[in-house]
């Protein structure tokens, strides 16, 4: 009886362990249930749905980039938008952009624009205005516009200062100070330092009412005070403003290069019909020296303007210093990014960094007047071109140098043409070794004299005197 008892208890608690365990099962499958439901539901947060859509045009960089150069893409001294905004080491430029937007206001509240219309202006754009960021952006919406207002205001101040459209105590250390502007200017040309052009446009056209003097759209104040980071005649640049749409500051600049509105659509009929080995890069500027093509400066206002001919490849001059490396750095990861624009400058930095291998190419382009070295030693010029290649996704056959690539490619794989240049090269490239090529050439000529009346000698020997 006992045995059978024992039994009897073990068969009841196996049955109530077992019922445990399915009852532990469900509710395990219930919570995972629950929590997948909620995941499922959860939006990406750091790069949204709507960052394909056109009206995303605010990006932050790669990881991959930002590991090489950490610098290039982060403010230095003042930040624009959301994505940098209250860093500490910012701090002391926010300070002042309140003493901006005081002065801007000041000047309104007498023509019965306040503050008020300032905010209401841009509180019914904030959802258009965060769409144009990649990630989203997680303030409520009085910080949000209170930033957009903030930064936009201090943006216009700059500029109608710079313009001279409004005085500026030439005291203010923005100016007196010779340092800040020059970072000031870099910063407003950072990818993850941008707001969106309407929101500048709504506020400059608020600011700009009932002015005395006739004011320049804000596309032409903007590329003014822009073009302090690269010297070009800035008469011939503004001429071709009024046909582009820019997203930003960094995108106005970028279009500001490219010499007509035609070549913003890269895509060439040509191109397609070309074969499947389109040629992927082309020789260093050395290479191309001695494969018999004449590299020289062309004289142009866009560094774009690159023209190959007849055996004559034309480069405008690039004087590379911190300021337009900086905006190189930035705009190949916005062309990357937004892909509703032309990769007019992605193709430069290419084409250059195929010209540019070794120290001895920034050396030669240096000397024929195409680059001007402001960024370092020759080594660092070498590697910033290395640098700024890298992990980039570029289709050459879309590219507007893609015939160029295509006809310098040709014109290297004409053997005789290389092999008569590289001739040329290696013994009448300098006057040493043109002497030392006729010397040879002369010594090998007499040489054969001597063989030749050497051989005559013992085939037709003098006859002996009878």
């Amino acid at each position: 009886m006992e045995k059978e008892k024992h039994v009897l208890s073990n068969q009841n608690q196996e049955e109530e362990e077992a019922d445990y365990d399915v009852i532990g099962i469900l509710e395990m499958e219930s919570n995972w249930s629950t929590l997948i439901e909620n995941k499922r539901k959860q939006k990406p947060r750091l790069l949204k749905i709507s960052t394909g859509n056109n009206s995303c045009c605010i990006f932050r960089v790669s990881q991959s980039l930002v590991e090489i150069n950490e610098k290039a893409y982060k403010p230095q001294i003042v930040s624009i938008g959301p994505y940098h905004h209250g860093k500490e080491h910012l701090e002391m430029i926010q300070e002042h952009k309140w003493r901006f937007l005081d002065s801007l206001i000041g000047r309104k509240e007498s023509v019965g624009v306040g503050v008020n219309d300032y905010f209401k202006a841009i509180a019914s754009k904030e959802e258009r205005i965060r769409e144009c960021y990649s990630e989203t952006i997680e303030v409520n919406s009085n910080e949000f516009v209170e930033m957009m207002v903030l930064d936009g205001c201090f943006i216009i101040e700059i500029l109608c200062r710079v313009g001279n459209i409004v005085p500026h105590d030439p005291k203010d250390p923005f100016f007196n100070m010779s340092w800040v502007f020059p970072f000031l200017m870099r910063d407003l040309l950072r990818l993850e330092n941008q707001i969106p052009i309407f929101v500048l446009q709504t506020l400059f056209d608020l600011s700009m009412t009932c002015l005395d003097k006739k004011v320049p759209p804000l596309a032409q104040l903007a590329l003014e005070s822009l073009d302090y980071v690269i010297e070009r005649p800035a008469d011939k640049v503004l001429k071709r403003y009024n046909n582009i749409e820019p997203v930003h500051l960094l995108d106005l600049f970028r279009l500001s290069f490219i010499l007509s509105p035609q070549d913003l659509n890269e895509k060439n009929d040509l191109c397609l019909e070309m074969k499947d080995s389109f040629p992927q890069t082309i020789p260093s500027a050395m290479k191309l020296y001695v494969a018999g093509i004449i590299i020289k400066a062309r004289k142009s206002d866009s560094l774009l303007d690159i023209k190959f001919d007849n055996g004559v490849l034309e480069i405008p001059l690039l004087a590379i210093d911190d300021s337009i490396s900086s905006f190189f750095l930035n705009c190949v990861p916005f062309e990357q990014c937004y892909s509703n624009c032309s990769k007019h400058i992605t193709s430069y930095v290419t084409f250059m960094s195929c010209l540019i291998n070794k120290p001895s190419d920034v050396g030669f382009l240096s000397d024929q007047n195409i680059m001007e070295n402001h960024l370092g030693t020759d080594k660092e010029v070498v590697r910033f071109f290395s640098d700024i290649s890298k992990d980039v996704a570029f289709d050459f056959q879309q590219s507007y140098l893609s015939k160029l690539f295509e006809n310098v490619n040709e014109h290297c794989r004409n053997q005789w043409q290389v092999r008569w240049a590289e001739f040329k090269y290696t013994y009448f490239n300098t006057p040493w070794s043109f002497i030392s090529a006729f010397a040879a050439a002369m010594l090998l000529l007499l040489t054969m004299i001597q063989v030749y009346f050497a051989i005559y000698t013992y085939v037709m020997p003098p006859k002996p005197p009878s």
